[in-house]
C-alpha cells in the first residue's frame, strides 16, 4: 500500500494522477483502465476541492492498494471536509438532451459506471471514497 497526502487544490490533481500512474505502469495496467482511473481521479479530486472545504482549505490523502485475483487497484480518497455521500445525489438523466439536463452529477455518474466498485463511508470525521478497478 502506498499513500500520498496533498493540499485539496486543483494544481494537486496532476500530482495525484502521476502518483497513481507510476504504480499502474509497474503493474502493466491497460491503457483503457489507466485512462478511466485518470478521469475518476480528476472528478473525485475536483469535487473535494470544490465542495469538501469550501470556502476554507484542507488536505486529501490518496491511498493506493494493489490487489490480486483479479489484478486490480483500489484507491481511497480521504478528507476531513463536509460529510458528503455521493450515492445520495440524484442520478443524472443521461437520456435527456444535453440542453435539458440539470447541471452537475455527471462526473460521479461516470466514475460509478467505469469503476468495478465504488464505496463511500464516513468514519472518524472523515469522508472516505473507495474506488476499485480491475487492470
Amino acid at each position: 500500500m502506498k499513500e500520498l497526502t496533498v493540499g485539496a487544490s486543483f494544481d494537486q490533481i496532476e500530482v495525484v494522477t502521476d502518483f497513481v500512474n507510476e504504480t499502474l505502469r509497474a503493474l502493466g495496467c491497460s491503457v483503457r483502465a489507466r485512462l478511466q482511473l485518470d478521469v475518476a481521479i480528476d472528478e473525485i479530486m475536483s469535487n473535494i476541492v470544490r465542495y469538501a472545504y469550501s470556502p476554507g482549505t484542507g488536505s486529501v490523502t490518496v491511498r493506493l492498494e494493489a490487489l490480486e485475483n483479479p489484478t486490480a487497484v483500489r484507491l481511497s480518497f480521504i478528507d476531513r471536509g463536509v460529510p458528503y455521500d455521493p450515492f445520495t445525489a440524484k442520478q443524472p438523466d443521461v437520456s435527456a438532451p444535453a440542453e435539458e439536463r440539470a447541471v452537475g452529477g455527471l462526473g460521479i455518474y461516470l466514475v460509478r459506471k467505469t469503476m468495478d466498485e465504488v464505496r463511500y463511508e464516513y468514519l472518524d470525521g472523515q469522508n472516505i471514497l473507495h474506488i476499485t478497478k480491475r487492470i
